[in-house]
Formats: C-alpha cells, sequence, structure tokens
C-alpha cells in the first residue's frame, strides 16, 4: 500500500504515521477511493511548526510585492491544471462539475488568490499610522505561522492549501500549515504540489507552505496552543471548532473560526400577500443547492400565520418533494442530519417533506421541510437551532407580528439575516422593529434575496457573532479585511528613521497613512522626494 508524503520543510517526505493511513470515500457510491494519506504524530506537527518559525524569521521584514508573486503564480498553475482539479474535487466530495466546481468555484479561488495578490503589493491592509508631534507610528504586520483548517463543503475556495484563509495568511507574509480536510485529501494534494511548485519559482523558503494530511484531535489541539504558532484560521463543526478555541485562548492565541449558522429568513405579512410564489421558488432554490451544504443555507423561515402563509408553505412542500434529491458530502453529514432532524421533531416541528434517509448507494437524504409553531420554539429555542447542515429547513410560524418579533430575541449568532417586505411600504413599521433586534445577531443583513451568495469584494462581512464564529469583529470573506486577522500592531516609539519600515518613513512612495495634524487624525498621500 503507498501512501503519499507529506510536505514539511520544503519537502516531501515520508510521514511517520504512514500506518494509520486513510483513504476519501466517493460519497456518490459509498466506496473508498484507492489513494492512502496519513496520519502525522505530533512530532511532525512540530516539526512544520520549527521550519515555518524559521521561515517567518526570514521573510519578516520582506515586501508584499515578494508575496504577491508567489500568489500570482499560484493562480496561474491552477488555471493551468483546472480539469486535474476538478476532476479530484468532483471525486471526492459528488459536487457537480458544472456548473459548482468548474464555472464558479474553482474561478472564485483563483480571483481570490489574485485580489490576495493584489493586497499584498499595496500594503494599504497594514494600515500605517503616523503621529508626528510625537514621532510614535504603528502597522499591522505579520503574526508568525498560520494553521489553516479547511471545510468539507468547499473543496476549492476555502481548501487549507488554496482557499480564502490560505491567501489571507500568506499575503499577510506568514507562512501557512496547511491541515487537508479527511473528506478530499486528493484535491488538498494536487493544490500542494502546484503551492509548492510557485514556492520553488518564486524562491519562497522552505517552510513558507506546509502540508499535512490527518491528525488526532489531542494532537490538533497541541497544535492550536503550540509556542512557535501565530493564529490559526477554522471552518468546521463547531464541537471540534470549539475544542480548538479552548485550547487557543487557554495560552492567548488567536483563533478566527467559523462554525454554524442557520441564518434566519423573515417573510413578513405584506410579503407573503404580493410574493409568495415567487419567495417559495426562490427558497427552494437556495436551500437544496449543492444539497443544502452551505455555510449560508437558509435553515429557517420565520412567518406570520395567515391562508396565505398556509397556502406559500403548501408550494414549497411540493417543491421540496419534486426536486432531485442530491449527494451528502460523507457518511458523517448523513448521520448528522439525520440526528439533527430527529431533534427537531421531538422538539415539536413536523414535517412537511422528507424526513429519512435514500436506500441506495451513496449519502443521500430526502429534501426535508419542517414546521414549528412560534410558542413552540420559544420554548425549546436552544435544540429547535440544531443546525440540519444539508437539504433541511425549519419554518417557524407565529401568530402575529408581536410574536415573530419575540422570537427574534431568541435567536444565536448567525452569519446572515435576511427579511423579505412588501414594495409598496406596508411592512415598513415592522421591518424597523424588526431590524432593531435582528441586527445585533448577524453579521450580514439582507433584504428581499436569499443568502447563499458570498460576493468575494471588499465590503463583504462573512463573520457574525457567535456561534457563527469565534469573533465577531473580522470575516473570512473580503479582501484586505481578511488579511487583518492574521496580524498583530507593532508600534515603532521614538525609533530612528533609518530603522523604520518602509511605510512609516516620512519619504516613501505614494501610499495612504494615517497623520496626527493640528491634534486631529487625518488621512494624507505621502509623496516620496
Amino acid at each position: 500500500m503507498t501512501v503519499h508524503p507529506v510536505l514539511i520543510g520544503g519537502e516531501w517526505r515520508e510521514s511517520a504515521g504512514a500506518e494509520q493511513a486513510f483513504h476519501a470515500i466517493n460519497p456518490s457510491t459509498g466506496e473508498a477511493l484507492p489513494e492512502c494519506y496519513p496520519l502525522s504524530p505530533l512530532a511532525e506537527i512540530e516539526l512544520c511548526l520549527e521550519h515555518a518559525a524559521a521561515a517567518a524569521s526570514i521573510v519578516r521584514t520582506w515586501p508584499g510585492e515578494r508575496f504577491a508573486r508567489f500568489l500570482d503564480a499560484f493562480a496561474a498553475k491552477i488555471e493551468h491544471h483546472a480539469e486535474a482539479l476538478v476532476a479530484m474535487a468532483h471525486q471526492e466530495t459528488g459536487l457537480p462539475v458544472s456548473p459548482r466546481l468548474k464555472d464558479a468555484e474553482l474561478p472564485r479561488t483563483v480571483n481570490q488568490l489574485r485580489q490576495a495578490a493584489t493586497a499584498a503589493r499595496d500594503g494599504s491592509w497594514s494600515q500605517p499610522t503616523i503621529d508626528t508631534a510625537v514621532n510614535i507610528r504603528s502597522q499591522l504586520e505579520p503574526i508568525g505561522p498560520v494553521a489553516v483548517f479547511g471545510p468539507n463543503n468547499f473543496p476549492f475556495a476555502f481548501n487549507s492549501a488554496a482557499g480564502g484563509d490560505f491567501a489571507a495568511a500568506i499575503a499577510a507574509g506568514n507562512p501557512v500549515i496547511a491541515k487537508a480536510h479527511t473528506s478530499h485529501p486528493g484535491t488538498t494534494r494536487l493544490f500542494s504540489e502546484l503551492a509548492h511548485a510557485a514556492a520553488q519559482e518564486t524562491q519562497m523558503p522552505p517552510g513558507y507552505f506546509q502540508v499535512i494530511y490527518r491528525c488526532n484531535h489531542a494532537d490538533g489541539v497541541m497544535l492550536a496552543k503550540h509556542p512557535l504558532l501565530g493564529a490559526i484560521g477554522y471552518t468546521g463543526s463547531r464541537t471540534a471548532g470549539t475544542q480548538l478555541k479552548t485550547a487557543a485562548d487557554a495560552v492567548g492565541k488567536p483563533i478566527y473560526l467559523e462554525l454554524s449558522s442557520i441564518n434566519p429568513v423573515f417573510v413578513l405579512p405584506g410579503a407573503v400577500a404580493q410574493h409568495a410564489t415567487a419567495f417559495a421558488e426562490q427558497f427552494a432554490g437556495s436551500c437544496l443547492m449543492g444539497t443544502g451544504q452551505f455555510c449560508t443555507n437558509p435553515g429557517l423561515v420565520i412567518t406570520v400565520a395567515s391562508p396565505e402563509t398556509e397556502t406559500m408553505l403548501g408550494d414549497i412542500a411540493q417543491r421540496f418533494a419534486a426536486a432531485p434529491v442530491g449527494v451528502l458530502l460523507s457518511e458523517s453529514v448523513l448521520r448528522n442530519l439525520k440526528l439533527a432532524v430527529g431533534t427537531l421533531v421531538n422538539h415539536g416541528a413536523a414535517l412537511l417533506a422528507g424526513g429519512q434517509p435514500v436506500d441506495g448507494a451513496g449519502y443521500r437524504f430526502q429534501n426535508t421541510l419542517l414546521k414549528v409553531t412560534a410558542q413552540e420554539f420559544i420554548r425549546h429555542h436552544q435544540l429547535l437551532q440544531t443546525e440540519a447542515f444539508g437539504n433541511a429547513s425549519l419554518v417557524v410560524v407565529a401568530n402575529s407580528a408581536d410574536e415573530l418579533l419575540e422570537v427574534t430575541q431568541y435567536l444565536e449568532g448567525n452569519l446572515t439575516g435576511t427579511v423579505y417586505s412588501a414594495a409598496d411600504g406596508s411592512d415598513d413599521e415592522l421591518y424597523q422593529q424588526l431590524e432593531d433586534r435582528l441586527r445585533p445577531k448577524v453579521g450580514r443583513l439582507i433584504n428581499d434575496k436569499m443568502p447563499t451568495g458570498v460576493a468575494v469584494v471588499p465590503a463583504m462581512n462573512h463573520g457574525g457573532p457567535f456561534p457563527a464564529t469565534g469573533h465577531p469583529v473580522f470575516t473570512a470573506v473580503g479582501i484586505p479585511a481578511a488579511l487583518r486577522r492574521f496580524s498583530r500592531l507593532a508600534c515603532y516609539d521614538a525609533v530612528r528613521p533609518s530603522r523604520l519600515p518602509a511605510a512609516l518613513q516620512d519619504k516613501n512612495p505614494t501610499r495612504t497613512l494615517w497623520r496626527m495634524i493640528d491634534g486631529q487624525f487625518t488621512q494624507a498621500d505621502v509623496v516620496a522626494k
């Protein structure tokens, strides 16, 4: 049995954990794929950290151009090897080649890398600040080696060896240790081979990018609190993420988590009356897209009882029943979805459609729609917010607008919150009352469209209050903001001009800085002379 090597210190080497090898599973068939990948022991993880720390020391004062060249070279190689990447990801995840992997997710991944390269060159993400009156200057600087844990549901855009956290950490000047997700190790291997080649071509130091495929939970905890580690980027389950957070918090280690979100969608009475059919179509499409395996999937709908509401729910149930059943990412996703639906039913939710696994090869679950009263939701609000990750959603029906507002008070933190309201203004008063309660609970407030699209633009916030993420200030999508997670604030007090970083020197190429002028901070362009 041949086991793929790990990338440590600039070299592909046989893993000490080769005897504990694992296989990826094709979720469409339930069959193991032939290639084997190792479980890295703690000693191997510590070796990665030593090489990463050495690389961090080498690149600490490098200009952003060096990191940008690496990111651009990597992006070009991904485009050149797109066919192989798409084929591998399709085999490991069951996600459709087109339009998902080839036409949407891979171009997004390349775009993220190039946006990160642009940010690295520009350097304004580091927010250089100069107070000339007291000769104190500061800027954000690289934090050190970053461990990136990728999720199961985005084999490209959030891959630990190519996705958003990877791009942000690299652009900010940090070495990356990528921990592959066990659902798609082959995809991560292909990315890692291309990243390694790009690193060699652009003369990055050994240890600037490294990859392991798996480790046990105890060793993952040791990684999270290791003194050589700078920060962690994690996307995945709430259970594993909170374990890592506990370890990291105990030693003051920054950890940026994307954990769990059911993304409430409110449909106000005027919207039901005017746009019920359009809403049913949009909601069914959003909830079932990608078999519901998106972090922004609309897993909770809140509306007010009426004859039109019942008609709308019947329409949605018919659409769920008629739609094809997609493939779930793994056996564990299927198992957890079944458990989550059972939890909802056991605490008052009634099935309107689906509710059972689909017989046959591979991992599939019926498209599932549930309904519960607002009173029951309030009574069991914690358990009825159990994330049913997959093609399932729960509708909460309130008896009145006041009861709908009361439901909002019991919502956990989410990535998104959406409100559909009437076009004629009849819902405006209720909307304002709702927004006052909803706005503090979500990272992104949306009107009249589904939350599943996440634009990769500077103004995007893909974050939110716990348990959506571990920190409500930072975003996992949107450059340059995403870079700042992997930085530390460095201050220079009366440091001699020749010893200052380039961005903090008075005679510096044009760059937007913050300066203290007449006792007030203001932005000013500093022009080279």
